[in-house]
């Protein structure tokens, strides 16, 4: 897990700005003792259902496929989102609109994909079909760190795994 060293008054001022939307949300402890607070801070994550992820993805002209044409999140021939985390879908937003490329999303949450913290499963990796535009704006925009994986200025790893496109997103800001 990352650690985050939070301060007592940027978690206040995130909470009462009403930054959680609706959706649950799960908590992780940093493990680390906030001096202003004198406790452990938490980090949440945002996480969205199933309806509210294809709500957003087709709202921003986003596809999904699946070998199984479903979404049951425990069958690995589905394309899930649920419990996707927000900032997830935002970075596939920002994705789209960064690039201008065509973008279908193959695996989303759906079991079958490596485990992790930072998993599918755990709701940070979106699987995208390969293109030539979705290609040609990682290496053109990204900085290659080696082993086929690309590093966006926002720190999200995009994985060429040969037939698709595997992407982390630790966070929303840019893609």
């Amino acid at each position: 897990m990352r650690h985050f060293l939070v301060r007592g008054m940027i978690t206040f001022a995130v909470a009462t700005a009403g930054f959680f939307l609706a959706g649950a949300t799960a908590q992780a402890s940093t493990g680390e003792n906030d001096p202003v607070t004198n406790g452990v801070v938490t980090i949440q994550v945002t996480k969205l259902t199933q309806a509210q992820a294809t709500t957003r993805l087709r709202a921003a002209g986003i596809t999904w496929s699946s070998s199984g044409n479903c979404s049951d999140r425990n069958n690995s021939t589905c394309t899930s989102f649920e419990q996707v985390n927000l900032t997830t879908i935002q970075g596939a937003e920002t994705l789209k609109h960064a690039s201008g490329c065509a973008l279908n999303i193959t695996g989303g949450t759906e079991t079958g994909h490596a485990s992790g913290t930072y998993s599918h499963w755990n709701g940070y990796k979106l699987d995208f079909s390969k293109s030539t535009c979705l290609t040609n704006y990682v290496h053109n925009n990204f900085t290659s760190i080696g082993g086929g994986k690309w590093q966006s200025g926002a720190g999200n790893i995009y994985f060429d795994e040969s037939n698709h496109w595997d992407v982390t997103f630790y966070n929303c800001g840019g893609c």
